[in-house]
C-alpha cells in the first residue's frame, strides 16, 4: 500500500500538486476577505483542481511514454512502476473527479473546469498535440495558469462568497505575474530534455534556438514579471505597496543570483534550478494575499 501511494504520488507530479494548492488557497484568502470562512467551499474547489491537475499531469506522461524514458527515466510509466492501463484509468477518473465535484457549484465552474482539462488534453493529444509546437505549449501553460485559475477561481470564490460576479483590479498583478512566471517553467523545463524532444521531434524552444537563448528568454520574462508587480505597487495598485516591493524585489535578486550562477548544458544544475524557480513560485502565493491582510 505505501509504495502505491508513494508511486501514485509520483505519478500527480507534486510540485504541480502544491503549486494548484498554494494558488486556489491564496485566491480563496483574498475573495474571502469581510466574509465567514467557509471551509466546504474552500476543500471541494481544491478537490476539483486537483482532480484536473492529474488528469492533465497524467495524460501528458501516458501519451508520451517513449520519449519520458529518454527525458524523464523515473516518471511512474517510464519506470514500468505503472502501467499506461492503470496510468490511463487514474487519469479518467480524476477527471471525473473535477467535473462531479466543480457540479456541486455553478455550471460555469463546472465550465471553467472542463476548459482547463479541454486545454491539457490539446497540449498533450494528437491530433492537436500543442507541446510539438514551442509557442502553442507555452500559451497553453500561462493561460491555463496564468489566467485561467487567477480569475476563475477568484471569480467563482467572490460568487459562491457574495451572490455576485466581481472582480477586484488587485487580481490583475497577480495573473499576469503568473502568466509571465508560466513562460518561464515552459521554457526552463524543456532546457534538460532536449536529447529525447529532438529524436521525437518536440519543436520545444530549447531545441530550436539553443539552450541558452531559451534560458535567456526565460530569464528576460521572469525579470519583467517582478518589475511589473513592483511598478504595479508603486502606482499603488495593490495594498501595502512597500511590502510588495521589497518583498518581490528581493526575490528578483535571489533569482539573479541563481540564473548567473547556472550552467545551462549541465542537466542537473538546470533540474535544480528549474525546482527552485518552483520554489519562487509557490512563494509568490504565500506572499501576495499576505499583503491584503497587512493593508
Amino acid at each position: 500500500m505505501q509504495q502505491t501511494l508513494y508511486t501514485f504520488w509520483k505519478f500527480t507530479r507534486p510540485h504541480t500538486i502544491i503549486g494548484s494548492t498554494l494558488s486556489i488557497c491564496a485566491l480563496y484568502a483574498i475573495a474571502a476577505i469581510g466574509t465567514t470562512f467557509q471551509p466546504a467551499l474552500l476543500l471541494l474547489s481544491l478537490v476539483s483542481a486537483w482532480g484536473c491537475n492529474v488528469y492533465i499531469t497524467g495524460l501528458n506522461q501516458w501519451s508520451d511514454v517513449e520519449v519520458d524514458r529518454i527525458n524523464k527515466p523515473w516518471l511512474p510509466i517510464a519506470a514500468g512502476l505503472l502501467s499506461r492501463a492503470q496510468a490511463l484509468r487514474i487519469v479518467l477518473i480524476c477527471g471525473t473527479i473535477a467535473l462531479a465535484t466543480a457540479a456541486f457549484f455553478s455550471v460555469w465552474f463546472v465550465g471553467l473546469i472542463a476548459l482547463i482539462m479541454a486545454i491539457g488534453t490539446a497540449y498533450s493529444l494528437p491530433p492537436l498535440k500543442f507541446k510539438r509546437n514551442h509557442i502553442l505549449a507555452a500559451a497553453c501553460i500561462s493561460v491555463v495558469r496564468g489566467l485561467l485559475v487567477n480569475i476563475g477561481f477568484y471569480l467563482h470564490f467572490h460568487y459562491e462568497l457574495t451572490g455576485q460576479w466581481g472582480l477586484d483590479a488587485s487580481i490583475w498583478p497577480l495573473a499576469v505575474f503568473v502568466f509571465a512566471f508560466s513562460l518561464g517553467i515552459a521554457w526552463f523545463k524543456d532546457i534538460p530534455d532536449t536529447k529525447g524532444d529532438a529524436e521525437y521531434q518536440f519543436g520545444t524552444l530549447a531545441v530550436r534556438s539553443g539552450r541558452q537563448r531559451a534560458f535567456v528568454a526565460g530569464v528576460v520574462v521572469v525579470v519583467v514579471a517582478y518589475l511589473y508587480v513592483i511598478l504595479a505597487a508603486w502606482l499603488g495598485h495593490l495594498p501595502a505597496p512597500i511590502f510588495y516591493i521589497v518583498v518581490h524585489g528581493l526575490a528578483l535578486l535571489v533569482f539573479l543570483f541563481q540564473a548567473r550562477q547556472l550552467r545551462v548544458g549541465d542537466d542537473l544544475q538546470v533540474k535544480h534550478f528549474y525546482m527552485f524557480f518552483w520554489g519562487l513560485f509557490f512563494l509568490e502565493y504565500l506572499v501576495y494575499p499576505l499583503g491584503f491582510y497587512l493593508a
